[in-house]
């Protein structure tokens, strides 16, 4: 049974796997120093509302010219605008809405510059605090310290791999990131560190119970024994997401984009970034002790 097994070695080629991540990350990456993200109203500050009226963009754009007033971004659904601007006074406001014929208010958002700072702050915290005690918890389970530095680097390149698709998309298609994205991030980041504690758990089995294999053999094994139910759990959330964003609408569209995008990459990321690691570190590990 083992010997059979042993021949299929799919983290012999992990430096593919390492390569097909750069592919991705590199060019997000690029685009996020150089371009960033765009932020949504909720981290810079502005106005944003919801209208029922029917009319037509030009018509919006050129009355809120009209009024001094900057757009930043507007769309429609059905009669149902969304307008964000920079931040409104009331008085404003409302001499925008009177020029808007027949516009039936349904929502009046306003956010101050200081509440969007704060927010950032607020998840980069969260952000860091989460990766620490992942990382300490993974390290306790596990009993050792490269399972939780590798869970943590499978999830940052989780992270930059969304990143990097919503600053690709901010620059080319106008797609802001707000509070719902970061929401999709944090959620994105436990479905990745999830998936991957799986694998990991089954590789401490096998440890246990074949401690005569290579550790690279136990990998292996123990990949190919947790990749269809890694699988098959997955695509069960994907098609669902991918229904979803189909036939949402636009309010949800791109934070079912981002689930969807994370949950591909964290599917990945469990099998090929995670456990490769463990394996290149323990090589690493043994070269060194045999310098010794």
């Amino acid at each position: 049974m083992d010997t059979k097994l042993k021949i299929l070695e799919p983290m012999k080629y992990w430096w593919i796997y390492f390569l097909l991540s750069l592919c991705v990350i590199i060019p997000g990456s690029y685009s996020l120093i150089k371009y960033g993200l765009k932020p949504s109203i909720d981290f810079t500050g502005g106005t944003n509302i919801v209208w029922n009226v029917q009319t037509d963009e030009s018509t919006l754009r050129r009355l809120a010219q009209e009024s001094n007033i900057a757009l930043r971004s507007i769309s429609s659904q059905n009669n149902i605008w969304t307008i964000s601007t920079n931040p409104l006074d009331k008085d404003l406001y409302q001499s925008f809405k009177a020029k808007v014929v027949g516009a039936q208010e349904l929502s009046l958002d306003t956010i101050g510059p200081t509440l969007g700072a704060e927010l950032i702050q607020k998840t980069l915290t969260a952000i860091i605090l989460a990766a620490t005690l992942i990382l300490l918890y993974v390290a306790y389970r596990f009993k050792n310290i490269k399972f939780g530095v590798s869970a943590i680097i499978a999830m940052l390149h989780d992270s930059l791999v969304l990143l990097g698709t919503f600053s690709l998309l901010g620059h080319y298609l106008g797609v802001e990131v707000d509070t719902l994205f970061v929401t999709a991030l944090l959620t994105i980041l436990s479905f990745s560190v999830h998936d991957t504690i799986v694998v990991y758990d089954r590789i401490r089995e096998l440890k246990k119970k074949h401690s005569y294999l290579d550790f690279a053999d136990i990998v292996n094994r123990a990949i190919l024994e947790t990749m269809g139910r890694s699988i098959n759990n997955s695509m069960t959330i994907i098609f669902m997401l991918l229904s979803m964003y189909l036939l949402g609408g636009d309010t949800t569209a791109w934070f079912i984009f981002a689930l969807l995008v994370g949950t591909i990459s964290g599917t990945y990321s469990s099998t090929f970034t995670a456990a490769p690691l463990l394996i290149v570190w323990d090589k690493f590990t043994h070269r060194q002790k045999n310098h010794k």
